[in-house]
């Protein structure tokens, strides 16, 4: 039986000749990068974070990695603690240690590239009880590794964990493992909201008020934003701003910081939490040129400094 293969939106294609990467290689040898600036870091607040289950928070450890805690629930999205990636080292060290983790209930994997699923972190992590969401395609594969109580959902498909409604949203990327699986198994995002029943019982509840969360995962910038946005009234939205250049190689596949702010636009959240830069060098863009246009692009839009809240490594912040 031949494989499935997934798309973008509008069939989009995000593959490249052989001959175009060579020349983003070629462009890589002649570009002169500043490779000083490092992505602050702060201790994170364990305790804290061991013992919440009522306040929502995300808390940053690195890349696309965070900690969510949202309705009673410990989520983790696309759990990375390695300390390299192909032949290129970590430069930011992970904001918890992976042994000082409170116990995960829930682990989201937006798509299957190696900086978003790394296989030995979700080993460590994974235990009786956890729920693996991966996307459409790719849960044979994670219950072939030996993570049981795994699920896939496609675009719009969602499910109930918990007092948490899990909605798997769209994306535009794509996916490879191997040489044989590219588009195997889709790509995308989640947004998070309250169960119906959990938002019944809090009608009562003097608990603080239900928040919507988004987590874009991978993309480049596409209509699906504005759909996302026209579906869900979203209090913070996680969006990559890094992994950009060069542009015309990395477009349809990843925004740039600019994109990213029109995407937090586009989905009407209220604040943005940036994410996937100043860990791994993927690209040629460095993390403090994605801070440095991302800084730029909301003040020439004339958005508010505390709607983009850019996280330290290591920092909780509280979902209000």
């Amino acid at each position: 039986m031949p494989k499935i293969r997934y798309k973008n939106m509008d069939d989009v294609r995000t593959d490249h000749s052989v001959q175009e990467f060579r020349q983003w290689r070629k462009e890589r040898r002649g570009k002169k990068k500043d490779l000083a600036f490092r992505v602050p870091s702060v201790p994170p607040d364990i305790e804290y974070l061991q013992g919440n289950r009522r306040e929502p928070t995300i808390t940053w450890i690195g890349h696309s990695t965070f900690l969510i805690q949202y309705e009673g629930l410990n989520l983790l999205t696309d759990p990375v603690w390695a300390n390299r990636m192909g032949l290129d080292r970590r430069t930011l060290d992970p904001g918890i240690a992976i042994g000082d983790m409170p116990p995960v209930d829930v682990i989201l994997i937006s798509h299957s590239h190696y900086d978003h699923l790394h296989l030995a972190s979700i080993r460590k992590l994974y235990r009786e009880g956890t729920t693996l969401i991966v996307p459409a395609g790719l849960r044979a594969k994670m219950v072939r590794k030996g993570f049981r109580n795994a699920m896939e959902l496609g675009w719009w498909e969602q499910t109930a964990v918990g007092g948490a409604k899990i909605t798997f949203v769209p994306a535009q990327h794509w996916t490879r493992r191997t040489p044989f699986d590219t588009n195997t198994s889709h790509w995308g995002g989640y947004v998070l909201e309250p169960a119906a029943e959990a938002r019944s019982a809090a009608d009562c509840d003097p608990d603080p008020p239900k928040r919507t969360l988004y987590f874009a995962g991978d993309s480049g910038y596409f209509p699906g934003f504005r759909e996302i946005g026209s579906r869900f009234k979203i209090d913070a939205a996680m969006i990559p701003i890094g992994a950009y250049e060069p542009e015309w190689f990395m477009a349809t596949q990843h925004v740039n910081p600019e994109q990213a702010v029109q995407a937090f636009l586009d989905v009407g959240a209220k604040t943005m939490i940036p994410m996937h830069y100043g860990t791994f060098r993927l690209a040629d863009d460095t993390a403090q040129e994605a801070l440095e246009r991302m800084e730029a692009e909301r003040k020439r839009l004339g958005i508010a400094e505390e709607r983009i809240r850019v996280l330290k490594c290591g920092e909780t912040m509280r979902v209000k």
